[in-house]
């Protein structure tokens, strides 16, 4: 039987517990953001409302709720939950855990849920000790990753789980948390207000982390134990001062305008300012990724080639890793485009050709392009006369390919900037060859 004394402890011992771990939700339904995973009938539901053993990896960025998840599922499951850091922990630990949790399912009929946090960093020996466990059903087996499961686990291992991807929680979602941390018993209880000034910097410093926007939230409220936690009380709590700039007013559009304008001029030292200046005011880093990828196109394009490969895998590290490491693949692919040559010959050539589209200059497709590989194409006279440009030397061959109506058009019209150059006299030999004329 509990003592008085048993129970005191343990009211002690949780108010000394961090903010977060305090707030962690004790229910799905408690849960806060991935409404895909947590509707009826989805996999997490399923495991929760069954006693069959699941093996599940929870893939996400940091704060979206892997580690909650788990923790729910074992506790409204009844579940014994072990967790086992992959940053500490070797194959000796994990195949106690895995021997413990065989014994207790043998002696009382207990399931157990084995909680692996950062389960990429496990070599291949650590992963294959998890296979028994999770072949023979003698856990529940959770994984949690920040990168990709596919890159970071072993088949077998994936093969025999279920792969559920969280995302990043909205802004909404962010102060859903807050808020109800601020008048949960279990948290704040009441005794600190939050300014709405204050809750737009915390939501804006979490970008997306649940778990960090209730750090900060409690280094601010030890600042003003009875009293109102401002925007200056979190700056100097978390020590970031406070970035003004709406997502959707004015300084979003002023502020991006010249983040792109400063990479046409080729100011690295003011592009990075901007970039650096969005990523610590909340932006979304796949927003500030397109943009650079948008731009690789549009005001470097054939100058430098590469320009665009490099954002593109920019954006796709920013999407595997998030932030905060993520910005360094954005700063990367910011000065590689910067620095590059540039030209906007891309986006007039697809321009003018939209251009004439939209005025009615489309014409027939000339008869020998025409597809001829269906029945009764060739009855149509369709491919006759094509001339297969491989058999030919240097793969040319003079025939027309455009239509008739804009057969004499010209759109793209190359620069002689940077690698460009090189395309510049390739395509005007060509030119010259098809038609004949310079």
């Amino acid at each position: 039987m509990e003592s008085l004394f048993d129970s005191a402890a343990e009211e002690a011992h949780r108010s000394q517990e961090p903010l977060a771990v305090r707030m962690r939700p004790r229910t799905l339904d408690e849960v806060v953001g991935q409404r895909h995973l947590l509707g009826q009938g989805t996999p997490l539901r399923r495991l929760v409302e069954s006693e069959a053993p699941m093996s599940l990896f929870l893939w996400g960025p940091p704060g979206t709720g892997k580690t909650t998840l788990a923790y729910v599922v074992a506790g409204v499951t009844k579940r014994r939950f072990v967790e086992v850091s992959a940053v500490s922990a070797g194959v000796k630990e994990v195949r106690a855990a895995i021997d413990q949790a065989k014994r207790e399912l043998g002696m009382t009929g207990r399931q157990t849920v084995l909680f692996v946090d950062e389960v990429h960093r496990f070599n291949k020996a650590q992963q294959d000790a998890l296979l028994p466990a999770v072949e023979n059903r003698w856990v529940t087996f959770i994984g949690a990753t920040t990168e990709n499961p596919y890159f970071s686990v072993i088949s077998p291992l994936l093969s025999r789980s279920l792969l559920l991807t969280l995302e990043s929680l909205s802004e909404a979602d962010v102060r859903s948390v807050l808020d109800r941390a601020v008048g949960d018993p279990r948290g704040l209880d009441g005794r600190v207000r939050l300014a709405p000034e204050a809750m737009d910097h915390l939501v804006r410093l979490a970008g997306g982390d649940a778990r960090r926007s209730l750090t900060y939230l409690e280094a601010a409220a030890l600042l003003v134990p009875d009293g109102e936690v401002t925007v200056e009380t979190v700056e100097k709590a978390v020590d970031k001062a406070a970035v003004r700039y709406d997502r959707q007013g004015d300084q979003h559009y002023d502020v991006i305008s010249a983040f792109i304008k400063s990479m046409r001029g080729s100011d690295v030292d003011a592009a990075l300012h901007y970039l650096a200046r969005m990523i610590e005011a909340g932006e979304d880093p796949r927003f500030l990724a397109r943009r650079v990828m948008i731009f690789a196109s549009e005001d470097v394009g054939m100058a430098d080639p590469t320009c665009l490969q490099v954002a593109v895998a920019a954006a796709q590290a920013v999407q595997m890793i998030g932030l905060p490491e993520g910005r360094l693949n954005l700063a990367q692919a910011v000065i590689h485009c910067a620095l590059a040559p540039k030209s906007n010959a891309v986006i007039k050539a697809i321009g003018a050709a939209s251009d004439d589209v939209r005025r009615g200059l489309i014409g027939q497709v000339p008869g020998h392009l025409r597809d001829a590989h269906y029945p009764g194409a060739a009855k149509l006279g369709h491919g006759k006369g094509y001339q297969y440009p491989h058999d030919f030397e240097h793969g040319l061959v003079k025939q027309d390919y455009a239509p008739e109506e804009v057969r004499g058009r010209r759109y793209y019209e190359p620069t002689r900037h940077g690698g460009e150059a090189h395309f510049a006299d390739r395509w005007a030999k060509i030119r010259e060859f098809l038609r004949g004329r310079p």
